[in-house]
This record gives C-alpha cells, sequence and structure tokens, in this order.
C-alpha cells in the first residue's frame, strides 16, 4: 500500500465533522442503529406499509425517493447538518448513498419463501455489514492509524455476523464465507464520489445475485 493511500485511510474525521466529536459521535451512533432498520422490515414490513396501503416493496421505494430528494434539495443549497462532513456540502452524503443501498437490497434479493426474520437471510447480514463493520473500521483507523489492524478485526467481525446469521436466520454457510470478505473490501476503496456506505453493500450484493442461481 503506497504513502498516499495509507494517509487518506487514516485520516481522522472527527476535525471534518460539523460539530467536532460531539458530531462524529452522533454519526456513528445513527450510522450503527441502522440496524434496527432490517429487523422491523423483515419482522413488521407487512404491517408498517399497510398502515399507508401499500405492499412494503413500495414503502421501500418511497422512502427511498424521499431521502434523495431531500438530499437534492441539500446539495443545492450547500447545507450540512451536524454530524456531516464538511466535504458533503457539495457531493452526495454518506447518508443518501447509505439509504439508496440499503434499498437496493429491499427491492433486489429475493426474501425466499419463509416468514419473519428467517425471511431476510441474505439481507439481514448485507445491512449489519455495514452497520457494524463500517463504524469499528472506522474508528480503528481514526485511532489506531493502522490500515492492517482495521481490516483483521473488519474481517473477523464480517465473519462473525455472517456466520452468526447461517446458525441464527440460515444464511447458506457457503455464501456467508464467501460474501464475509467482500463486506470489508468495500471499505477499502477510496473514490471521491461513491461512499462506502454504497460499496460495503454493493459488492456482496453483486456476488451475491451471482451465486444465488447456483444456491
Amino acid at each position: 500500500m503506497d504513502e498516499k493511500l495509507a494517509n487518506n485511510l487514516t485520516i481522522d474525521h472527527v476535525s471534518h465533522s460539523i460539530g467536532g466529536f460531539g458530531g462524529h459521535a452522533f454519526r456513528r451512533t445513527t450510522h450503527i442503529s441502522m440496524f434496527i432498520i432490517p429487523l422491523l422490515y423483515y419482522q413488521s414490513g407487512n404491517e408498517i406499509a399497510s398502515y399507508f396501503n401499500i405492499n412494503p416493496q413500495q414503502f421501500v421505494s418511497l422512502v427511498c425517493i424521499t431521502i434523495l430528494l431531500i438530499e437534492a434539495i441539500r446539495l443545492k443549497s450547500g447545507l450540512v447538518i451536524i454530524g456531516q462532513r464538511e466535504y458533503e456540502s457539495n457531493q452526495i452524503s454518506a447518508l443518501a448513498w447509505g439509504a439508496l443501498s440499503v434499498s437496493l437490497v429491499f427491492l433486489i434479493v429475493p426474501e425466499q419463501n419463509y416468514d419473519g426474520l428467517k425471511s431476510g437471510m441474505y439481507g439481514i447480514p448485507l445491512i449489519f455489514g455495514l452497520t457494524f463493520v463500517d463504524p469499528l473500521m472506522g474508528e480503528i483507523k481514526r485511532q489506531k492509524k493502522d490500515i492492517k489492524m482495521a481490516i483483521i478485526v473488519g474481517l473477523f467481525c464480517s465473519y462473525s455476523i455472517w456466520l452468526g446469521c447461517s446458525l441464527w436466520i440460515d444464511t447458506p454457510l457457503i455464501i456467508s464465507i464467501l460474501l464475509a470478505p467482500l463486506t470489508v473490501l468495500g471499505e477499502i476503496p477510496q473514490v471521491k464520489y461513491i461512499d462506502d456506505n454504497a460499496t460495503m453493500i454493493l459488492f456482496p450484493l453483486a456476488a451475491l445475485m451471482i451465486l444465488l442461481p447456483f444456491v
């Protein structure tokens, strides 16, 4: 890994966060709390959507479209709020990328013929990988300035999630073994306009859709 890439990966985002450390902590807390979204969707999605007389996927689409419209307005005004980073004033925010990638999981991944959480045997580990692995790796990079440690701990966390889901909701073992590293891989690329909130889901999601015909 060259020095420039290492410097990019270990940058301390607290100094660039609106609200300083408090804003950074708020961002991390919000990020982790997203784990409840797939639990609500797979356990109670039909009930929630029925309040609006639509189906769960239509509800997901409407929420995603709403967030993206708000994001477009935010970008036009150059507004950044507490927890966001200064550079997000002129590029798509991590929140918007996360909303898009999570929505794609719900809209694309087949739910199988199960009820309740087991219908999310693929969606839950995909989203849990984003909600838990991303902030964990980010904090190791910020505090320890150690990319190798971040990757090793990230792999341990990701495998814990995927293999845990194999035991909990019957995610196929081979899928868990193959996709867990792709969650971590999604944290590595430093692409200016695509946040890792997207790549940490889109990398394993793409692989999942390619592998599903063989499962």
